[in-house]
């Protein structure tokens, strides 16, 4: 089968090799796998963090964001069978999308909206769990809750800010803030549901008071949170709750010690890295994200489509994604 490695890491994503076009043979699925037949895939920061900084002495297949058809089924699988259209993001630990099929665990992966695309699904399932496990799962906020309360979400305009936004915004009370910096981002945080939008390479503090807000209940930092750490600290109400995402070189945790503010990292390869008792909660919330999908309370993040699934296409996905001035998601369609 048709894929797309790197063979050595830290090589800059302008060179040639840094991501190879390669043939694969066919994966067997073991008792749980589904295989899926790829149809599309998008990109993420963790495909760029892995490229650059993971040694590997055989090739190493990225991408942890797909759509595509089941095509064969493990001997102990429940929740699908052989057709089904599915939606997820996979495990750290196997060989990513970026092939023509995938093996996969059941219990991660979710039905693709029948009211999308296989390219508009492939760009929610990473940064649906995301958003998901950082807003109700880590930050313990209620569904329908949270009134009286504000987040802010820093980076708001990236995969994850485009649906914790709205799902903040249609699940809960929450008063919602997004940062973003250029008049396309803005625009586009305006559009996922924020009620206010700042700009994060200007004073939080005084953008926020300018909107009557003296401190905000909770911080979500999607990048760059060593930058903005100090301001995170200082905006946030005493007894607040931040959470993260990002891996900054040094967090220290002492500045929070004096609002007994709580700290939050969510990793959303955890359940499937350690195969915890819950891992079959990310096939049911990634099933609740297709239906509230389907009935109109969410919109996919699509942002750009970049074309085949090929190592020169995936090269210029992850110069953007690392540029940092990516809107939305970034997809790409068959091989």
């Amino acid at each position: 089968m048709k894929a797309v490695a790197y063979t050595q890491h830290g090589l800059p994503i302008s060179d040639p090799l840094s991501l190879q076009d390669i043939e694969l043979p066919m994966p067997l699925a073991g008792p749980h796998d589904l295989l899926v037949e790829v149809r599309a895939v998008s990109v993420n920061p963790v495909d760029t963090k892995i490229r650059l900084g993971a040694p590997v002495t055989e090739p190493r297949v990225l991408g942890w964001d797909a759509s595509g058809i089941v095509r064969a089924v493990g001997s102990s699988v429940t929740l699908f069978k052989e057709g089904d259209e599915v939606f997820y993001a996979g495990s750290i630990l196997r060989p990513g999308s970026n092939a023509q099929f995938q093996l996969v665990d059941e219990r991660i992966v979710g039905r693709k909206p029948a009211t999308l695309d296989y390219v508009q699904s492939a760009a929610m399932p990473l940064t649906s769990i995301t958003a998901w496990e950082l807003l109700f799962d880590r930050l313990k906020v209620a569904e329908g809750g949270g009134a009286g309360r504000s987040l802010l979400v820093i980076g708001a305009a990236g995969g994850v800010g485009s649906i914790l936004l709205q799902l903040a915004r249609r699940l809960t009370g929450l008063t919602v803030i997004g940062t973003a910096s250029r008049d396309e981002t803005r625009n586009w945080v305006r559009e996922l549901g924020a009620h206010h939008v700042i700009d994060h390479t200007q004073s939080m503090r005084q953008q926020l008071e300018a909107l009557g807000i003296a401190a905000v209940d909770i911080v979500i930092s999607l990048t760059h949170t060593a930058k903005h750490y100090d301001a995170i600290v200082d905006v946030l109400a005493p007894q607040g709750q931040f959470a993260l995402i990002d891996d900054p070189d040094q967090l220290d945790a002492v500045p929070l010690k004096r609002k007994s503010i709580s700290l939050h990292w969510e990793l959303m390869f955890t359940r499937s890295m350690f195969e915890t008792p819950d891992m079959v909660k990310q096939h049911e919330l990634l099933n609740r994200v297709s239906a509230m999908i389907d009935d109109g309370t969410l919109r996919t993040t699509l942002g750009e489509h970049f074309g085949l699934i090929s190592a020169e296409n995936l090269r210029k996905a992850h110069a953007l994604i690392q540029s940092g001035r990516a809107v939305g998601k970034i997809v790409l369609e068959n091989f």
